[in-house]
């Protein structure tokens, strides 16, 4: 390898310059070397290929006898191929004829099923008809038979049916004369509860008229200005009824037809006394609102026992169709809804309609419990 530095200088010395000199005729040459190599190298890349694009003869009859070899081969597949695509054609005409023989035979079958399940519809058709016949006489037989039996049995028994239609007779006799009887009794009962309601009545009307005056003087100490004059409307209301009460006699006798269930037994009474009760729970629930507000208004506590009106329960009572105890109980179950839902400025257990309290039908309903007698 030659590698040659040049610089721009000054050459002094002899020797230096000799060598220089030799350097530039190497370099010179090498490249006179790889001019000639390349030449040669484009001259047999170039001479080759011609050389052996020139074929023998032996190649060429080698070459014909592949073609017609070739061509042989070519016309034996088409000939195979001919022969496969008749014989597959041959298959296929002799299939179709198969299955056309199939289907024509499986034809036939279906056709004689068919025969033979409609003559077998036919004759169960018939047998079904004579079998209908049958039982329809049958049938008229056992109906005729009935008859025969129970005119029979009519005739045998009418005059025990004779005798229990004037036994019925009888009893019905009976119980009528015993529920004339009860209402008899009855009726006394009513009379003779009602006139001690009356006189019961009228012995509390005194009682009465001092305890309303120590309520008053207790609301007055206690500066409850709100519960006093609610004291004094419900006061006002009850001598009205008194007043109104007082020369009445209005008694009339109903049957009982309701019954209901308190303190552990049964109580029964008319429609006037079912009425009565649901009136002493609505009436309680308007005058507990009204004290329940009082109370409210002069910010005493939560006490409902403690109100008058409460303690007498009175109001509304006229002294006939229940006892005063059983008003005065409902009344009190209606006074505390009331008073708790006036308290608190709610409607829990009524509405308020057109100026008027009253409670909820369904909480009336489960208070009382009113069932048909």
């Amino acid at each position: 390898m030659t590698c040659c530095i040049y610089y721009r200088m000054d050459f002094k010395d002899s020797a230096l310059e000799v060598l220089y000199m030799y350097c530039m005729k190497l370099k010179s040459f090498s490249r006179t070397i790889a001019s000639v190599g390349m030449a040669g190298a484009l001259l047999l890349s170039t001479v080759i290929p011609v050389v052996a694009q020139q074929p023998t003869q032996e190649e060429q009859q080698r070459q014909e006898q592949k073609q017609r070899e070739k061509q042989a081969r070519k016309q034996q597949q088409q000939q195979q191929q001919q022969q496969q695509q008749q014989q597959r054609q041959a298959e296929k005409q002799q299939r179709q004829a198969e299955q056309q023989r199939s289907q024509q035979q499986q034809l036939q079958q279906q056709e004689q099923l068919r025969q033979q399940r409609q003559a077998e519809k036919q004759q169960r058709q018939q047998e079904q008809e004579r079998a209908a016949q049958q039982q329809q006489q049958q049938r008229q037989a056992e109906r005729a038979q009935r008859q025969q039996q129970q005119q029979q049995q009519e005739v045998q028994q009418q005059p025990q049916r004779q005798a229990q239609k004037e036994a019925r007779h009888e009893q019905n006799r009976q119980q009528a004369a015993e529920q004339a009887r009860l209402a008899q009794q009855q009726q006394a009962e009513q009379l003779r509860r009602q006139e001690q309601r009356q006189a019961e009545f009228n012995r509390r009307a005194a009682e009465q008229q001092r305890l309303v005056l120590a309520r008053d003087r207790a609301l007055q100490q206690q500066r409850r200005l709100a519960q006093y004059r609610f004291q004094q409307l419900y006061w006002d209301r009850v001598r009205q009824d008194q007043l109104r009460l007082r020369y009445y006699r209005g008694f009339t006798y109903y049957p009982y037809a309701y019954r209901y269930y308190r303190g552990g037994r049964y109580y029964l009474a008319n429609q006037y006394g079912a009425d009565m009760l649901r009136e002493a729970l609505n009436l309680g629930y308007q005058e507990g609102v009204r004290a329940g507000q009082a109370d409210r208004e002069d910010r005493w506590r939560f006490d409902y026992r403690n109100s008058y009106a409460y303690q007498d329960a009175t109001y509304g009572y006229n002294g006939y169709w229940v006892d005063l105890s059983e008003y005065q109980f409902y009344f009190r179950e209606g006074f505390r809804r009331g008073y708790e839902d006036g308290y608190y400025g709610r409607w829990t257990y009524g509405s308020y309609n057109n100026g008027v309290a009253s409670l909820i039908a369904g909480v009336l309903q489960g208070i009382l419990n009113l069932q048909r007698y």
